[in-house]
């Protein structure tokens, strides 16, 4: 989530060894820290949090403290999932997860196929907060099976890091997904809208590629110190981005999943998430494209007089960032009322972002 904004401040922060787990296959047990990075020009200008990444942006495997080995079906092709939900989750989110579980990213079998979920986390806090907080995530994947974690601090220069690890996860053990959502767990997600969109692409069952989202094109890195998506020419020289999808939620196929696993291996981490993505892509010369129905930067209606909750503004559209959970509840329940009935003109208004 991009809620959990602290950074991690020393080397081991960002990996715990007194509550490390036995290591998963190709995770060392530790991370070095890179002492030439003093030597990048204007080091010691930055800020701690960016030296600190600087010192560990090559760190790229962390132990697994909750594992889902078997949540892609394993060898019962029945369980095959069209469409993954990949939420990006804190461990203090629990009443997120909640009502996530109730409403859009409930697991089930919509229009014939199957729609899964999986929470992402890192680890919050540090000695009994860290614990009790790992402890949540244990109870609920005890009843629910849904939550993926590693020995990493969540941050928001770690983004990039969570899917990282999700991919080369995603890799080992999910090779029956056809698509896959990718997105924060504040985002209004209509995943009905989702499988029938997918479904109805012509020559895609998920082994073609499809990376698309809100397009945002020709960016620069905010060059700031002030703001918080500031990004030194020390940490990304170049002055421009490649086009990218919002990382409040994006769509891609299985296959486009895969080709920016197998890009990232080779792709110098940035901290922003969304952006790393399209360099990926760019790398594989693959291009993300625009989705009208998904609105990662939230929404206007052009009056005071007309509530904004209105469940007809949401009905059509695939997603929206952002939602409070009680927003997210009511309004799951009000776009599947029956006797819910909408004219053209409140389509028409979100259709064209108003």
């Amino acid at each position: 989530s991009r809620d959990s904004r602290s950074i991690a401040k020393t080397g081991t922060s960002l990996l715990d060894s007194s509550q490390r787990t036995p290591p998963t296959r190709n995770i060392s047990n530790a991370c070095q820290k890179n002492l030439s990075a003093v030597k990048i020009s204007g080091f010691r200008s930055l800020s701690a949090e960016i030296q600190d990444f600087l010192y560990y942006r090559h760190c790229r495997h962390f132990p697994t403290l909750l594992d889902l080995p078997d949540k892609c079906g394993g060898a019962d092709e029945s369980k095959e999932i069209f469409l993954l939900l990949v939420i990006k989750s804190s461990p203090v989110n629990y009443d997120r997860r909640e009502v996530l579980r109730k409403t859009w990213a409930k697991e089930r079998l919509h229009n014939g196929v199957w729609i899964r979920r999986i929470f992402i986390s890192g680890t919050m806090g540090d000695g009994y907060e860290k614990e009790r907080l790992n402890k949540l995530l244990e109870l609920e994947q005890k009843e629910h099976n849904d939550i993926l974690q590693w020995d990493f601090k969540e941050s928001f220069f770690n983004l990039t890091l969570k899917q990282i690890l999700f991919l080369d996860w995603m890799e080992t053990n999910c090779h029956y997904v056809r698509f896959l959502l990718n997105g924060d767990d504040d985002v209004f997600a209509n995943t009905d809208n989702m499988v029938e969109y997918l479904q109805g692409l012509k020559d895609n069952n998920g082994s073609t590629h499809l990376f698309t989202g809100h397009l945002i094109s020709y960016a620069s890195p905010v060059r700031w110190s002030g703001s918080k998506y500031f990004i030194p020419v020390q940490v990304h020289k170049p002055n421009s981005y490649p086009p990218y999808c919002g990382g409040g939620g994006f769509l891609m196929s299985l296959y486009t999943a895969l080709v920016i696993q197998k890009m990232s291996q080779v792709t110098t981490i940035v901290p922003i998430d969304d952006v790393y993505m399209g360099m990926c892509l760019a790398k594989a010369k693959l291009a993300p494209a625009a989705h009208m129905g998904i609105k990662t930067l939230g929404w206007y209606i052009p009056s005071k007089t007309l509530d904004k909750y209105d469940p007809c503004y949401f009905k059509e559209l695939l997603l929206i960032h952002r939602f409070l959970p009680a927003h997210m509840y009511v309004m799951w329940h009000r776009i599947h009322d029956p006797s819910l009935k909408c004219g053209t003109s409140k389509k028409t208004a979100m259709s064209f972002g108003w």
